[in-house]
């Protein structure tokens, strides 16, 4: 098995943090999480916040963070109205 090149970004996830909340790019689609609709990455360590993990194309999971998002909530928000607190 060999390793990517040193400072090459091998995940399919792009995170940018703004103080109202993260923008998520995923394959040429961009979603925005906000705090108030995503409360979990409010406070969390940056890192944890990037390290992202995507399954099967369609589920981004943060371990370290016990959170996971499957790409139609983010699509769909109206069809899940529940909110995590």
């Amino acid at each position: 098995m060999k390793s990517a090149a040193p400072g090459k970004n091998t995940s399919p996830v792009e995170i940018n943090i703004t103080r109202f909340g993260l923008w998520l790019c995923l394959d040429a689609e961009e979603f925005f999480l906000g705090y108030e609709e995503y409360p979990f990455f409010k406070n969390a360590k940056i890192p944890d916040v990037f390290d992202v993990e995507l399954h099967h194309e369609t589920h981004l999971h943060w371990p370290k963070l016990d959170v996971d998002l499957s790409t139609d909530i983010l699509k769909n928000p109206h069809h899940f109205p529940l909110i995590a607190h």
